[in-house]
């Protein structure tokens, strides 16, 4: 299983497709990818000396027939040893101050889609949430900013950031039992029946990585325990895959964490980290032959193609409007 064969299931019983069509297959591919769109509620380590010996070269840009991009040489390091080291930086910073109910958290993010125009510098996105969840902010086409009430919503998509850090606290900061709990965890993970893809298809190992950048990504306040916790249980999945000089939507190069399907991929799907504070930089996926869309001759992503995400900004102020 790989992320475009879902894909390609959850196209099983669609029409031939508009424009506006491909613009929510594109979305919905992106959520399964990483669920990396705006969070609803908003949202000194050198790797050289760290990594010693550890990389070696292996393959990824050259053509390879129609319709097919083979992997030219990338540099992979040994993915035992970088997240030991991102542990080891994650425990060592300070314990975050937990924000009070009427600070907000502040969330930009930059999104160039696979399709965008050559050129093309993407969309940012930023929005404000009060920690509590009970408003929302944002800059209007007006250049105003509008300030709204939240209404409560129950799922975990709308969980308040404080509801959300609430839920990262109760955690389990033991590797092997956060591994155990994140090997089941139905967080964010599973598609409505209705869109094709069966529940639970996906195996534990794969489950669990992916629920753990989920919380990488998405959480407000984490504490230094949990997020180093969270690195030594990805030591713990096997198939984990680092690679050096990754780029997000930013161009800013970093470590490319991926989970290795295995068999001949037709994308491959990256969660970058900063390669010396390892936080969360974005993400970036490359198709490596082309992808159609049931009943369309032409691809709806070509070989080559890039879809990359950048994190740019996300933390707690005091007031809407106010940016970092």
């Amino acid at each position: 299983m790989d992320d475009l064969r879902l894909l390609r299931e959850m196209r099983a019983e669609v029409p031939e497709p508009g424009a506006e069509w491909l613009v929510s297959a594109r979305a919905r591919l992106l959520r399964r990818v990483r669920t990396w769109h705006l969070p609803r509620f908003g949202r000194r380590l050198l790797l050289a000396g760290a990594l010693g010996g550890a990389a070696s070269v292996v393959i990824a840009t050259r053509r390879d027939g129609p319709g097919v991009v083979a992997r030219s040489p990338v540099v992979r390091l040994d993915s035992a040893t970088v997240l030991r080291q991102a542990a080891e930086v994650a425990e060592s910073r300070p314990r975050p101050a937990v924000p009070r109910p009427d600070q907000w958290h502040y969330t930009r993010t930059l999104d160039k889609q696979a399709n965008d125009a050559p050129g093309s510098p993407g969309t940012t996105q930023e929005g404000w949430i009060r920690y509590d969840g009970k408003q929302a902010a944002g800059y209007g086409e007006d250049g105003r900013m509008h300030v709204s009430d939240v209404p409560p919503d129950p799922g975990d998509d709308d969980l308040s950031p404080q509801q959300y850090d609430a839920k990262l606290r109760r955690l389990p900061t033991d590797p092997d039992d956060l591994l155990a709990h994140v090997s089941g965890d139905r967080h964010w993970i599973d598609l409505p029946v209705e869109e094709g893809v069966k529940k639970n298809a996906e195996p534990p190992d794969a489950r669990a990585f992916r629920v753990i950048f989920l919380y990488l990504e998405r959480h407000v306040v984490m504490p230094p325990k949990l997020e180093g916790a969270m690195f030594r249980a990805l030591m713990k999945i096997p198939r984990v895959v680092v690679e050096k000089d990754v780029a997000d939507a930013a161009g800013r190069r970093g470590l490319g964490i991926r989970f290795d399907w295995g068999g001949d991929p037709d994308a491959l799907s990256y969660h970058i980290l900063d390669p010396r504070t390892y936080r969360y930089l974005g993400s970036r996926m490359v198709w490596l032959r082309d992808e159609y869309i049931q009943g369309d001759s032409r691809p709806a992503f070509r070989a080559g193609s890039v879809w990359a995400t950048a994190l740019l900004a996300s933390g707690i102020v005091d007031r809407p409007g106010r940016r970092l």
